[in-house]
């Protein structure tokens, strides 16, 4: 099973908060583990302004501004731009297949904030601090459990403005009524 480019859905009644209502973009899946970035959670307390002040990184006039958010309880230091592949990336970027036309990638470098400061960059891109991992076999036992639904992600969700209703959109699209969900969980 490869989940790369799939979206996993939180289930209600997951057991860790740091995931409830979360919608998770697998980047990377195989034998070795997983990686994923969560798409619906925007960082409260940061800005991209005070980032790139913090980085040292000079902003123009025509700079764009991205949402930051929390992407995982793993390495929250770190930063990973999730974008879309008409900006050319280079070392520290990673495509991810079956997103959109052509995929998506990330990038895990400063070259991509200086750009998107100067206003280039990609046409759409989001900023995780952090990413979501798991172990060889641990995503699979989650599935198994019932704590996550996986997905293909409908067009337009991963940079979709309202974070707060990309749970809701995810379920939808598999046409599933969030409302019809329980927190508990059984097996036929």
């Amino acid at each position: 099973m490869d989940l790369s480019g799939s979206i996993l859905i939180a289930m209600p009644g997951m057991g860790d908060p740091r995931f409830d209502k979360s919608v998770i973009l697998i980047c990377a899946h195989s034998d070795e583990g997983a990686m994923g970035l969560i798409i619906n959670k925007p960082s409260p307390d940061l800005s991209f302004s005070a980032l790139l002040d913090h980085l040292d990184i000079g902003r123009a006039p025509a700079g764009r501004d991205i949402r930051v958010h929390f992407g995982g309880p793993v390495e929250r230091g770190r930063g990973f731009v999730l974008h879309s592949r008409d900006y050319a990336p280079g070392a520290g970027s990673m495509m991810v297949p079956g997103v959109g036309r052509g995929g998506l990638a990330m990038t895990a470098t400063q070259d991509i904030l200086a750009d998107l400061a100067q206003g280039g960059g990609p046409s759409q891109a989001l900023l995780a601090l952090g990413y979501a991992g798991w172990g060889p076999g641990q995503l699979e036992g989650e599935i198994a459990r019932n704590d996550w639904l996986t997905a293909v992600a409908p067009e337009g969700l991963i940079f979709a403005a309202d974070d707060s209703a990309k749970w809701g959109l995810a379920l939808r699209s598999m046409g599933i009524d969030p409302l019809s969900l329980s927190a508990v969980s059984g097996r036929a």
